[in-house]
């Protein structure tokens, strides 16, 4: 016949989730700045209007902002959500 395992009652509160936030205030704004640095390499890649909507003009399609910078960005964006989802809170975080 099968037997049960019981746990102890601490054991069952220590499995209760905590109250606290997953991320604290820090990480919050970190992941702000991180959603505003890409945003901002997003605005770059679509830059502007074109003057002529029948002429193609290479130059400012194949931009060095739109081909190498706003890409750059982005990335930059994307490791600083990296750090923002790593970085532990400090233990005075009153938050965390």
């Amino acid at each position: 016949m099968a037997t049960t395992i019981r746990r102890s009652k601490t054991a069952r509160e220590e499995l209760r989730l905590s109250d606290k936030p997953l991320f604290g205030r820090d990480n919050l704004l970190w992941m702000g700045i991180g959603a505003a640095v890409i945003i901002l390499g997003f605005v770059l890649m679509a830059g502007g209007g074109s003057k002529d909507p029948n002429t193609f003009n290479a130059t400012e399609v194949y931009s060095k902002t739109r081909i190498t910078v706003a890409p750059i960005v982005i990335l930059v964006g994307l490791v600083i959500e990296i750090y923002a989802l790593f970085r532990r809170p400090r233990k005075s975080d009153p938050a965390a």
